[in-house]
């Protein structure tokens, strides 16, 4: 599914509620309309800090020619012309459409600018052991087992780009011979040292060709061999995983270990981490990797753009998505509007009650299909529905390929024909069609199957999300921020319901609310019945939450609906120059940039503010509360799209 990343927002105050509804939501509003007078019942720009699914780094086979061809097409326009964003945009989402719709907070909202610039966007990752990440360090551990420098520097760049043809399989060659030069046996080491630590998966030997010495390198057992760790080259003494911190500026995780793999010549799968980060930030996390040493890591400095690589160490694990404690935030909101005591009023709240918890639009996609109506279908077991959501011609501008693709399905509903319009096979469209193509029209779910499981989980996923949203507004609406007898709360991992007599025991702090499934309770007021007839709404059976097919089975879990940030500190700082950074980062210090100098009497004002969040929860919600305004990408482009230039 296709994403628009955005360049800034200026988060203005809105001008009124979105008039357009599509007809399941006018039918859904009608229901719980229903549900409420019968009940007495009321009722981006995201930045992510986690992804809650256990996301694989499941990868498309594709050629390299072709990956390539496709990363050169999809960075060539991604950008895309402001006009045409600003039109994709009027057919989005705002913030009412997912539910989100209420504040906790009494201050008057003001207005400022989110990421005009990516790096007023910082994001230190927190160890489950509490531990912030930072880069502080590029020294590598010292290793009398690591190879010698000259290892980096004994082959050609034409040795180098044989070898590599070779490794990957590029022409029919089984072998490349290098002659040694100045032949002595501790040359010959280092070549046969060189080969096997820059190109994993080739073996080597020595040969006498002619008098002469050759290193021969050939591959160890086929392509199945290709980019596998050496098991038999590694030390017993090191750990098999070397840790080190990743510090990336305007890149997401995936795209940052992928440019890696390719530096490595490794398959990504040999990389873990604890949690993707956003892409329009400077985040910095931890990473580990199976059996690549620190030296090879440390040498890509020399060459990677965008990010660093340092704080190596060598451990015998590597990281498990969601072993964090969350995010560490460090965010400047400029041009703001706010008075000094709104400000002061606003951070006061926001430190002593938090923010709704709410799922940011992230969440739910970017253009005219949102993607919990596809999870919806799935949910429903209407593949047909499924596949048109995801193929069929959609308002709103995107990508002149994709909208080709588009017609050429109206027209012809010819998956070779509508892939043939596509030279971005792996977008979601694409993976859809071969599995058309492959499994026929009649086997929509095996053809649904060749996209790789998170993203399909993303769907259901997501209105799952959306349905909490709606249920925690309606929450909040009905018996405000207290505890109250019917509320769900946590006795460890096991969710109870709060009594009459126990109540004064409870804050809202400690209420949660369930995300649908068949192993979760509802509560027992009018919001565990709004739950029900929401579902009625869609089509589904709040009782029935199990798929036929298991992977769609939705088994719900339970979610906090005020989140308390930690560590919470701010300062309004003047400036002239919108262009100027406001605070210095990890590399600016290693680097021994100074701190920027800022006017005391500047043109204009920005907030800069620090904030720790757990897991699975989303900064945008925190900076919403803060300025008291929807933060879609739809609403800004309304507003004004000026920024876009």
């Amino acid at each position: 599914m296709e994403t628009v990343e955005m360049n800034s927002v200026s988060l203005k105050r809105p001008r009124s509620e979105d008039d357009v509804a599509n007809a399941d939501e006018i039918k859904r509003q009608k229901i719980l309309e229903k549900s409420k007078a019968g009940n007495d019942s009321g009722q981006s720009i995201e930045t992510v800090t986690e992804q809650p699914e256990d996301t694989k780094n499941e990868v498309i086979p594709n050629e390299e020619s072709e990956e390539q061809e496709e990363e050169e097409l999809e960075d060539s326009d991604e950008d895309g012309d402001p006009e045409s964003f600003a039109d994709m945009m009027k057919h989005g989402l705002t913030e009412s459409d997912v539910g989100i719709t209420k504040f906790v907070s009494s201050h008057k909202g003001f207005s400022g600018i989110l990421k005009e610039r990516y790096s007023d966007f910082v994001v230190h990752e927190i160890g489950k052991d509490g531990r912030v990440s930072h880069l502080d360090d590029f020294s590598v551990p010292v290793d009398d087992e690591d190879p010698s420098e000259e290892t980096f520097t004994v082959l050609s760049d034409e040795d180098k780009q044989r070898l590599e043809e070779l490794q990957l399989f590029k022409n029919k060659e089984t072998s490349v011979a290098l002659e040694v030069i100045e032949d002595t046996k501790e040359k010959r080491t280092v070549i046969h040292q060189a080969v096997k630590s820059l190109f994993p998966g080739l073996e080597t030997k020595t040969e006498d060709r002619d008098g002469k010495k050759y290193i021969i390198a050939y591959h160890a057992a086929g392509k199945k061999a290709l980019a596998n760790p050496r098991k038999h080259s590694w030390p017993k003494s090191r750990g098999s995983y070397c840790h080190f911190v990743l510090y990336k500026e305007n890149k997401d995780t995936m795209d940052a270990i992928n440019v890696l793999s390719k530096f490595l010549r490794v398959k990504p799968n040999i990389f873990s981490y604890m949690g993707t980060k956003d892409k329009r930030a400077i985040t910095v996390q931890e990473i580990a990797v199976l059996r690549i040493t620190a030296q090879r890591l440390a040498h890509l400095n020399k060459c990677l753009m965008n990010f660093k690589l340092g704080n190596f160490s060598y451990k015998n694990h590597p990281l498990k998505l969601g072993e964090l404690q969350g995010n560490h935030f460090t965010v400047v909101l400029r041009n703001i509007t706010g008075t000094d005591d709104q400000i002061e009023q606003a951070m006061h709240s926001l430190r002593e009650i938090g923010f709704i918890n709410y799922y940011g639009m992230q969440r739910f996609g970017t253009t005219a299909v949102p993607t919990y109506q596809i999870g919806r279908a799935i949910l429903q077991n209407n593949w047909s529905e499924v596949m048109d959501l995801i193929l069929k011609p959609r308002p709103g501008a995107e990508k002149g390929y994709l909208v080709k693709c588009r017609e050429e399905w109206a027209k012809t509903k010819d998956p070779a024909a509508a892939l043939k319009k596509l030279p971005v096979k792996r977008c979601v469209e694409g993976q859809l069609l071969r599995g058309l193509l492959k499994y026929g029209m009649k086997n929509i779910i095996s053809a649904f199957g060749i996209i790789p499981r998170n993203n399909r989980l993303m769907y259901i996923h997501s209105y799952q999300s959306y349905v909490w949203n709606n249920m925690v507004s309606k929450r909040i609406e009905e018996y405000g921020l207290r505890a109250v007898p019917g509320d769900l709360i946590l006795k460890g991992a096991t969710a109870v319901h709060i009594e009459e007599g126990d109540v004064d025991n409870y804050t809202i702090h400690d209420v949660v609310m369930p995300l649908p499934g068949f192993d979760v309770i509802y509560p027992k007021h009018k919001i565990g019945e709004a739950y029900k007839e929401m579902l009625i709404a869609d089509n589904l059976d709040i009782n029935n939450m199990r798929h036929k097919i298991r992977d769609y089975s939705l088994s719900g879990a339970y979610r906090k609906i005020i989140i308390r940030p930690q560590n919470v500190n701010w300062e309004v700082v003047a400036y002239d120059d919108p262009k100027i950074p406001l605070f210095t980062t990890d590399l600016d210090k290693l680097e021994g940039k100074p701190l920027p100098v800022l006017p005391t009497d500047g043109k204009f004002r920005a907030l800069k503010m620090e904030f720790s969040l757990p897991p699975s929860t989303y900064a945008t919600m925190a900076i919403r509360e803060v300025l008291k305004m929807d933060t879609s990408i739809k609403n800004q482009t309304q507003l004004n799209t000026t920024w876009l230039r």
